[in-house]
């Protein structure tokens, strides 16, 4: 069975005297398991297609379907479960709380789902991401990479069936995009969650599996791809990941 389903999706906005449809139509089906990119241009409605499938927004019309739960049926109390429980989000700046330390910040959404054992989750999960000596180093101390690290981290920590990533690599420099995107195919493929990075960036995408291009609120093709690994991907596996501070750090000024 999918992981998610989007069926006949449209969002329309009122805008003055006109309607604008970020999303026209857009039936997709994502598989348990995948590690997949929806791309496109500024304004073709991919931040709106990953905001549905996060449960933050709901559609116009159609339906979005989340591990056979129809979203439009909850509502409250229910709907913020699902998504705390079942949805981990990594965006592109990180969004860290600069004041908490990478523990702190990755047990965040764990409070928020009300899951027990809290620390002892955040720091396997930092673990995971190879930042298990960085657990007391506020945000502000860390590096662009290890930043985005701590987002990944907090991301997987409740478990969930899906992460979706909004342009992760945005803030980035070139090396540091492949190693983080090196870094979630592993984990992917060690946990089998469901990836969903959402990029404007053809590099990106062709290390995904399949990729959904969307223009102007519909689907306009979509593909699949051998992913072939690269040095700087292979060199970041999960249970062992290096410090990721960037060639001359790079990333300091950009993340």
């Amino acid at each position: 069975m999918a992981i998610v389903e989007l069926r006949d999706l449209r969002k329309t906005y009122r805008v003055g005297d006109e309607d604008i449809h970020a999303l026209d139509g857009v039936t997709i089906r994502i598989e348990r398991g995948e590690f997949m990119s929806i791309m496109g241009r500024s304004g073709s409605g991919k931040s709106t297609l990953l905001n549905m499938i996060g449960c933050l927004d709901k559609p116009t019309s159609g339906a979005v379907i989340v591990d056979g739960v129809d979203t439009s049926r909850l509502h409250g109390n229910k709907l913020a479960d699902l998504r705390a429980r079942q949805i981990g989000f990594i965006f592109q700046l990180h969004n860290l709380v600069p004041t908490l330390t990478a523990l702190e910040n990755v047990m965040l959404p764990l409070r928020y789902a009300g899951m027990n054992n809290k620390k002892e989750r955040a720091r396997r999960a930092l673990e995971r991401v190879g930042l298990g000596d960085r657990l007391a180093h506020r945000a502000t101390q860390l590096s662009g990479g290890q930043r985005q690290r701590v987002a990944i981290a907090r991301a997987l920590a409740t478990e969930p069936a899906i992460v979706l990533a909004d342009e992760p690599t945005g803030a980035l420099d070139s090396k540091l995009s492949e190693q983080v995107i090196g870094l979630m195919r592993e984990l992917n493929r060690e946990t089998r969650q469901t990836f969903v990075l959402v990029t404007h960036d053809p590099i990106v995408a062709e290390q995904t599996e399949r990729t959904v291009r969307l223009s102007d609120g519909r689907v306009d093709h979509e593909r699949t791809q051998v992913v072939v690994e690269s040095a700087a991907a292979e060199s970041v596996p999960a249970d062992r990941a290096p410090a990721l501070t960037g060639a001359a750090n790079g990333s300091h000024g950009r993340g």
